[in-house]
């Protein structure tokens, strides 16, 4: 009789148990038909789409989705020095993963110190972008990885002397036959190792970002304020979507001609057309308070002033110290986690390895 109603109660417990699983996923069935990463969740209590998801910045997706043999390749070369002539200068050296992606300096320092033309972008969030560099002469990540090896002012190399080292350390030769099936090494697999791990190195969980997922204690009213006049003011018109920016070309000086440089003239130098003078690829705001100074030509290290400079020559207005201080309060909530990069330990050079040369 104990057995027969054990078995009863434990089948009942069993259909129970199924049933409530049958009804989960049915419902993530269901859910995965619809728009995730919004709202709590991905969606508002009481189950309808959050009001938030029709912003026009949208939080950073989170992804693991990258091939982990080839990204740890891609973190080796960026931090590899031989790549450049003289065995000093690497990926980092422009672009500090310690200070949000960028050097922190009006123009980087290249081989023989020699000051380069432009101010150096940040790498994170950089996957965003519609092109890199600033007149977007690089269509994608692979191809603007290629550039600084190469370039004179630079790491003043060349694609066949930068192969030929690695090609001459073992350790190398063995992890690009591991990701990409043969020992002989090429510049493009080069190129496509340091952009794979340039695309993982993003900025998610910004404070703005868990506002837009909707957490309203994440942000002061003094950022909410702040975002409010980004809108109104006419800022989101060129940085919004996961960037923030990054996704359109835009000529610097709409409204009044940009005077602090006149000699950098933009996308014309790529397409060679008269109305792209002074046309720039619209920069990324996400960790801008991490990468002062601003814009092309570094022309300000503050980025209450970087506000206003866009405010006069962008939107033909004035804003009030109030106004600038909300603003500015709004862009330092778009500053995210940073990437966790463990330093690479790099495999020694052989004897036949070329010497690095100064010169």
């Amino acid at each position: 009789m104990r057995i027969t109603k054990f078995i009863a109660i434990s089948c009942l417990l069993a259909s129970t148990v199924a049933g409530g699983l049958l009804f989960q996923a049915g419902a993530a069935e269901n859910d995965s038909q619809k728009r995730i990463g919004y709202g709590r969740g991905g969606r508002m209590q009481g189950g309808g789409v959050s009001e938030r998801s029709k912003e026009p910045i949208q939080p950073i997706p989170i992804t693991f989705d990258d091939n982990r043999a080839k990204t740890d390749l891609g973190l080796k070369l960026f931090f590899e020095p031989r790549l450049s002539k003289s065995g000093w200068i690497s990926c980092n050296s422009c672009h500090n993963l310690a200070t949000g992606g960028a050097d922190n300096l009006p123009t980087s320092i290249g081989h023989k110190w020699l000051f380069g033309p432009i101010n150096a972008p940040t790498v994170l969030n950089s996957k965003f972008n519609l092109a890199q560099f600033w007149d977007g002469r690089a269509s994608n990540l692979k191809e603007q990885a290629k550039g600084p090896i190469a370039n004179p002012m630079e790491m003043a190399s060349n694609h066949e002397l930068a192969v030929n080292v690695l090609q001459t350390i073992p350790e190398y030769v063995k992890w690009f036959k591991e990701v990409y099936g043969e020992g002989k090494i090429t510049i493009d697999n080069v190129a496509d190792a340091i952009a794979a791990f340039e695309e993982t190195l993003t900025t998610p969980n910004s404070r703005f970002d868990w506002w837009l997922k909707d957490y309203d204690d994440k942000i002061s009213e003094s950022e909410l304020q702040g975002y409010a006049l980004f809108k109104e003011k006419g800022c989101i018109g060129c940085h919004n979507g996961f960037g923030v920016g990054g996704s359109d070309y835009q000529k610097l000086g709409v409204v009044k001609p940009y005077s602090k440089d006149v000699q950098t003239l933009g996308r014309y130098h790529v397409t060679k057309k008269e109305s792209d003078k002074f046309v720039f690829k619209v920069p990324l705001l996400r960790n801008i308070e991490l990468t002062a100074p601003y814009f092309h030509d570094a022309s300000t290290w503050s980025l209450s002033e970087a506000v206003n400079i866009m405010a006069e020559y962008q939107l033909g207005t004035t804003l009030t110290k109030d106004e600038t201080g909300n603003i500015v309060a709004f862009l330092k909530a778009l500053t995210g986690d940073q990437p966790s990069v463990i330093f690479p330990i790099l495999p020694p050079s052989s004897e036949s390895t070329p010497k690095p040369n100064r010169n």
